[in-house]
């Protein structure tokens, strides 16, 4: 007797470079959720396909601007094999391992070998269509500054480097009526090991998008400060409206760059060819953003990461900016 399928797949909603997003609902309570599949017929796809399952399962506790995995599934040909994340390094983490790293039928294109990573829905796309349908907003730019500075602190209290922070990998969720931003695609994420400061760990196989990536990326030489750069370049792009055209995909993008002739060139690897480049914030308009707001993006922005905040001195300054707030009036 055939089991009645747990999730139905409505929509395809987005696709990349290494997987599939798609719109499901489960059966049972005809709730959404969000489905990717990572298609694990090459090392390379099964290493980021693992790199995002274990960022996601080692997370301890949830965070409200952190995407949450719902369960993750192994696929072989026709036979899907739930994959717990309720423990940590267990027999069927190593099964998932020695399945998608060392079998066989992972290398057979005959094969179907897909992990399925089924995750929370996220209504309102990612956060680049999303600000760019909209008209500029103070209130909600300090909003989203700040929920993206407490993810990010989170994730690095947990030992967990993005690597690939950009517009497009944070989502919007309308659950509770304001929106409210998640962090997402966890593929080229780090989780470090060991319960040190997080900024201590070194990494050197550089990556990420080319117009977030901190100068130090570009050298292959980096710590947990490359995603506060990351987030400079969101936060300053999304105050400004700063855009550019991707190259592949023609898409208008959220960032910022240097302009050399008609070149637009990433800040980071701008920064490593002259690193006493004096960056030019705001970049529009001067009444665009106060002082304090300024002043954040420069220490954000710091080629030197040793001059550059980490993610708790952003969490504390972030509340700290007058830009965004409502004023209140007097009452004399």
């Amino acid at each position: 007797m055939a089991t009645e399928a747990k999730y139905s797949i409505i929509r395809e909603v987005g696709r990349g470079s290494y997987g599939v997003v798609y719109e499901a609902i489960v059966n049972k309570t005809r709730s959404k959720v969000a489905v990717k599949r990572m298609h694990c017929n090459v090392p390379e796809n099964v290493e980021l396909a693992l790199q995002e399952f274990w960022a996601l399962q080692s997370i301890q506790r949830q965070h409200e601007n952190v995407i949450q995995l719902e369960e993750c599934i192994l696929q072989n040909g026709q036979v899907f094999q739930p994959i717990s994340h309720c423990y940590r390094k267990s027999d069927s983490h190593l099964l998932l391992i020695e399945t998608c790293l060392k079998g066989r039928r992972c290398m057979d294109p005959k094969s179907a070998c897909f992990l399925w990573f089924v995750m929370e829905f996220c209504d309102g796309g990612n956060m680049n269509e999303y600000l760019l349908s909209r008209s500029p907003d103070a209130q909600l730019n300090n909003s989203f500054m700040r929920q993206l500075s407490s993810a990010v602190a989170f994730l690095h209290r947990n030992q967990i480097v993005h690597r690939d922070l950009k517009a497009d990998n944070i989502l919007i969720s309308h659950k509770r009526g304001s929106p409210i931003v998640k962090v997402a695609d966890f593929g080229l994420s780090k989780v470090c090991q060991g319960k040190g400061n997080v900024n201590q760990h070194r990494f050197s196989s550089a990556c990420g998008s080319n117009f977030y990536m901190a100068p130090e990326v570009w050298e292959g030489h980096y710590t947990a400060k490359a995603d506060i750069f990351a987030l400079g370049i969101i936060f300053w792009a999304m105050v400004e409206r700063i855009t550019f055209r991707d190259g592949d995909t023609e898409k208008e993008l959220l960032g910022t760059y240097i302009c050399q002739g008609k070149d637009l060139i990433p800040l980071g690897e701008a920064l490593l060819e002259n690193p006493n480049m004096k960056l030019q914030i705001p970049l529009k308009n001067k009444k665009s953003m106060p002082d304090d707001l300024c002043k954040l993006l420069h220490d954000m922005l710091a080629f030197n990461p040793k001059e550059r905040l980490d993610a708790f001195q952003l969490e504390v300054r972030i509340r700290q900016i007058s830009y965004g707030k409502k004023r209140q009036r007097s009452l004399s």
